[in-house]
This record gives structure tokens, C-alpha cells and sequence, in this order.
């Protein structure tokens, strides 16, 4: 593994300005997706296109909570908030999460097991395929932009794809990758159901077609709380991350040594480093508490520090060292 730096305490370059992307994009295509196929549902009469047509409306709702949080989680730190906003993403992340485990699962789960007992039969099918396939491409390119996101940081922060889909700071890019690709994957199951549905002539695998989709949505749900859960309770910096606070504590000329270090984040890209250092020398007591502020300070000034806490070692603790 790569030696990190001291600017690698980040996952990839203006990480910002492209999650704003990643969820606006998102937004347009689930609410163009969601018209369509509540008039595919309509026509139709197709249990997997309502299923369908609500999971995308739950998208469409969860991406306007995402671009609150994106929003509010920058704001910059004042005096009530030392630490800044950034956990207003979790927040407003968890309560699109719960969103979709509500609307998405429940209304689809709920909507498929009417149809099994009080089935409709569907008609205009080559509506509903013309639909699916326009919602499929307009899916598909959203998450490419997701997907292409989640790429480059996995490839900055040294981990896997879906590793770093699911242990990344930022809510809003897990939020767009998982919904993108569980909204692919009911598509393929909507498709089978109504498919089979014309085959068959039979109700049956298109009400159970929605209620997979509702149990994808459960899942993908469930995840998304646990993860924002985690980072809300405070979430450790992951080893290649800490690695590169210790080397960027480490590089100030004042510091002679660390011997404890705790990097918690606290927004998406934004950590809290609390560190114990030995100082170069045997200052006078009255420069100390200088020379740990100045070091501080240097600290913060990486934008992805958003607050630095030294104190001194005490004497005998083993000093930390890059691997």
C-alpha cells in the first residue's frame, strides 16, 4: 500500500460539487420515471408498475431530502456548533431512509399481497414494457454518474467498489448508488412479473413481482438506516485515513512524536483529530500551550479537519508510527 499525505485526509477532488451532481441528476430522472410510470399503473392495471411507480416517487422524495442535506450539512461551524453541521447529512439521510423502508417497501409489499387475494387482470402491456425500458435507460443514467463517483473515491481511499459504497462519509452518494441499482434491479424483476403476467394470463407474477420489488426496497432501506445510525453515534476514520492524520501530525516541524490519535468524522469529508503529541525541545510551560495551538491551527487549515484537540504525552506512552 501507498504511503498516504497529509492532503489525502479526503476521498477524492471536489467531492462537493459532484455529490450535488450525483443527487440533482438523480432527482430529475426519478421524477420524470415516477410520471411515467404512474401512468404506465393506471393504464395498465399492472401490480409491479404501481409497485414500481411508488418505489420512484419514494426516490424522487428521498433525493429532495438528500439536496436538504447536502445543503445544510455545509454550513460552516459557529460558535453553538464548534464541530460545523456536517451531521445534518446523517440526520436528513436517516429520514430518507426511512422514507423508502415506509413508502417504497410498505406501500409495495402491502399492494402485492392485495393482488394475490383481490386480483386485477392488467391490459395495454406494450405500455408498460415501453415504460419500463425508457425508466431503465433514464436509471441507467443516473447511476453511471453514481457509479463513476463512487469509482474514483474507492480508488483514492484504497478500497473496493462496494466497500466504499458502503463506508463512505458522504450519505448522499450511498443514498444515490444503492436506490440506482436497487431501482435497476426491480426493474428487471417488474418486467418478469408483467411479462409472465401476459404469458400466463395469470395475476400472480406480477403481485409477486411487486412484492419483491417491496422486499429489495426493505433491504436497501435497512442498510441506509444502519449506516447512518453508525455515523450519527460516531464513526472512526477508517486505517488509511488515520494513517494520513498521523503522517500530516507528524510533518509539522513542533511535533516529535504522537503516542494517541483519534480521528471521528463528523460530516461527510469532515473529521475531528484529538492527538497526544511530544514536542520537538524542552520548551518553557508558558510557549507550550502556544506552540499546540499554532499546531492546531495548522491542522484545521486542511478543509477536511474541521477541528484539532492536541494535549501533551505523558512520559513512557509508545509513540505511534506510520506502518
Amino acid at each position: 500500500m501507498s504511503q498516504p499525505h497529509a492532503h489525502d485526509v479526503t476521498e477524492t477532488t471536489d467531492p462537493d460539487r459532484e455529490s450535488t451532481l450525483t443527487v440533482a441528476l438523480a432527482f430529475g430522472a426519478n421524477l420524470a420515471i415516477a410520471v411515467a410510470k404512474t401512468a404506465a399503473a393506471a393504464i395498465t392495471g399492472s401490480a409491479s408498475m404501481v409497485a414500481e411507480a411508488t418505489h420512484s416517487w419514494a426516490d424522487t422524495g428521498n433525493e429532495v431530502l438528500l439536496l436538504i442535506a447536502n445543503r445544510r450539512s455545509r454550513r460552516p461551524a459557529d460558535r453553538a456548533h464548534p464541530l460545523g453541521y456536517g451531521r445534518e447529512a446523517y440526520i436528513w439521510s436517516m429520514f430518507a431512509a426511512l422514507g423508502l423502508f415506509a413508502l417504497g417497501s410498505g406501500v409495495s409489499i402491502t399492494h402485492g399481497i392485495q393482488e394475490l387475494f383481490h386480483a386485477e387482470p392488467a391490459t395495454d402491456y406494450g405500455v408498460a414494457y415501453t415504460v419500463l425500458g425508457i425508466a431503465f435507460i433514464l436509471e441507467s443514467i443516473s447511476f453511471r454518474q453514481a457509479y463513476r463517483q463512487v469509482r474514483a473515491e474507492a480508488a483514492s481511499a484504497e478500497r473496493d467498489l462496494l466497500q466504499h459504497a458502503l463506508n463512505t462519509s458522504d450519505p448522499m452518494v450511498r443514498a444515490v448508488f444503492a436506490e440506482d441499482a436497487a431501482a435497476l434491479i426491480g426493474l428487471v424483476i417488474a418486467f418478469t412479473g408483467v411479462l409472465l403476467h401476459q404469458i400466463t394470463g395469470s395475476p400472480v407474477p406480477d403481485a409477486i413481482g411487486s412484492i419483491l420489488v417491496g422486499i429489495l426496497l426493505g433491504v436497501i432501506a435497512v442498510i441506509l438506516i444502519d449506516r447512518n445510525r453508525r455515523f450519527l453515534i460516531g464513526e472512526e476514520a477508517s486505517p488509511q485515513l488515520r494513517l494520513a492524520g498521523l503522517q500530516a501530525v507528524l510533518d509539522l516541524p513542533e511535533i516529535e512524536r504522537v503516542t494517541m490519535l483519534r480521528m471521528d468524522y463528523v460530516g461527510p469529508r469532515q473529521v475531528y483529530l484529538v492527538g497526544a503529541v511530544d514536542l520537538v525541545g524542552d520548551k518553557a510551560e508558558h510557549t507550550v500551550a502556544d506552540q499546540l495551538d499554532r499546531c492546531e491551527k495548522a491542522l484545521e487549515a486542511n478543509p477536511h479537519i474541521r477541528k484539532a484537540v492536541l494535549s501533551l504525552s505523558t512520559p513512557g506512552d509508545p509513540s505511534l508510527t506510520p506502518l
